[in-house]
């Protein structure tokens, strides 16, 4: 296994379209969402081992978080905890971790990872990121895997690319969420894909695309340089992370750098954002609803996703395309068709009855 191969795995959301099992408290990644016997953020470790070193794969996290994912990843050590005292989306967060690991590896090349994707093969996962680590391990370049779109989804981003440029491919402009009109004038067009948030760079790629883009923050995280992967860090980040600017790796390097590329992945993909996303990807009954935990006596009920905790029973009549999920002190009753509303109905629970429930 190459030892330059790097991977951050980016654990540090909340999650709150799965309210109420992910929590504040709890995010999702912590969950066995799939009711497979693994976490969202175990099988990412697991897929990510296949070809990057377990001493090489960084967990970026919140610090209340740090004691969750030594729990669940007992493979690793303190030292691949990445932990950020202070939410401020995810430049800043891929800065320091590049840094970190340029001070262990400046020949090293690094994938960043959401810790709560699906992913079902694998093995091509793994065949599509080598392609990657190779073409960034020889070039100057910034890239991410992007997914082939297979109907007009309003909820990711696209990216545009040069047909002629093969298989690798230069990118020419990524599009926030379209409109369903938009996204339909994607699909016909053939050279767009779904932006999977999987990024592939160098280290050396990446901070230097940080200090043409990014001056004031590079230097915000260049003060603590030699201090990093010392028992000084901690000083440092905890006095400084806050500073800097709450900005998207997307806004504040991929959207501006000109060698930005692209490889149209072979292997079937879900971002698990939305609770109907779930749906989307588990088996389904014989009246095609989705169960986890649970045992399901239906009537006239079908197109729901149902989740409890130990194997309740659930008796379920006359609902179609719900969301119905049981956990503890918070029982939810939802149409699919409003789950983006989600966050909304959170923020209302908090309100009214505590921040304890959410």
């Amino acid at each position: 296994m190459n030892k330059n191969y790097y991977a951050i795995l980016m654990a540090g959301g909340v999650g709150s379209r799965f309210w109420p099992v992910s929590t504040t408290e709890f995010p999702k990644q912590f969950h066995d969402m799939l009711g497979t016997g693994e976490t969202l953020i175990q099988r990412t470790f697991e897929r990510l081992a296949k070809i990057v070193p377990a001493e090489n794969i960084f967990i970026l996290t919140n610090e209340r978080y740090n004691d969750l994912v030594l729990e669940q990843l007992p493979k690793i050590e303190q030292r691949q905890v990445v932990t950020e005292p202070a939410m401020r989306n995810t430049a800043p967060c891929i800065l320091y971790a590049a840094m970190k690991i340029e001070k262990e590896n400046p020949d090293a090349v690094m994938v960043v990872a959401p810790s709560d994707h699906w992913i079902e093969d694998e093995d091509a996962f793994v065949s599509n990121l080598k392609d990657c680590f190779v073409a960034c391990s020889q070039k100057d370049i910034l890239m991410t895997l992007g997914i082939k779109p297979t109907f007009p989804n309003t909820g990711y981003g696209y990216i545009q690319y040069l047909e002629e440029s093969d298989p690798i491919k230069e990118v020419t402009q990524f599009t926030e969420k379209p409109n369903y009109d938009t996204a339909k004038v994607f699909l016909s067009e053939g050279n767009y894909l779904w932006n999977a948030g999987i990024f592939i760079w160098s280290v050396s790629s990446i901070i230097k695309a940080f200090e043409v883009f990014q001056e004031e923050m590079t230097a915000l995280f260049r003060k603590g340089e030699s201090l990093y992967n010392t028992e000084n860090e901690k000083n440092f980040i905890a006095d400084n992370y806050a500073l800097a600017e709450n900005i998207s790796i997307d806004y504040a390097i991929i959207e501006k750098a000109k060698n930005v590329y692209v490889l149209p992945a072979v292997f079937d993909w879900n971002d698990l954002g939305t609770w109907g996303s779930l749906y989307d990807k588990l088996d389904k009954t014989d009246d095609k609803n989705a169960i986890v935990n649970t045992r399901v006596l239906p009537q006239d009920a079908s197109g729901n996703m149902i989740r409890t905790a130990n194997n309740k029973i659930v008796v379920v009549d006359g609902l179609q395309d719900y969301i119905i999920v049981d956990k503890e002190d918070v029982l939810l009753i939802y149409p699919k068709k409003k789950e983006q509303d989600i966050k909304e109905v959170l923020k209302k629970v908090k309100e009214t009855y505590g921040e304890q429930y959410g």
